[in-house]
């Protein structure tokens, strides 16, 4: 297996900009009211997900790379609650969610084993 040389290589990277993209492609539909407050803080949670990732693959260790997964993993929790609370106020319907909540469940589960392996390997 070849070593991964950046942060675009992986595929927990590239889930979590098809999320940002979806974040802002959902969010561009809330109430303009919104923009200041919901859609400030959704899409820059969202955001922040690819961004922990990528600025962890390029520090110098393992254990740095864990610390901003985990803070990753942190930035995607808080976008899930944006999107349950946009569902709540009536800014999305279920179905409108329903393929966000499902890639955010797949970014979790991908960022705690990397997150792992990570662990395991500190050099």
């Amino acid at each position: 297996m070849s070593r991964i040389e950046s942060h675009r290589e992986l595929l927990v990277w590239q889930k979590a900009m098809d999320l940002a993209v979806l974040i802002y492609e959902l969010s561009g539909r809330f109430p303009s009211k919104e923009n200041y407050r919901l859609v400030a803080q959704i899409t820059k949670s969202a955001s922040s997900v690819p961004a922990n990732i990528a600025e962890g693959k390029g520090r110098a260790t393992s254990r740095d790379f864990a610390n901003f997964v985990a803070i990753a993993k942190g930035s995607l929790m808080e976008t899930e609650t944006y999107v349950t609370l946009s569902a709540r106020l009536g800014y999305a319907s279920q179905a409108e969610i329903q393929p966000v909540l499902d890639l955010i469940t797949e970014i979790s589960k991908m960022l705690t084993a990397l997150r792992s392996r990570l662990v395991e390997n500190k050099p």
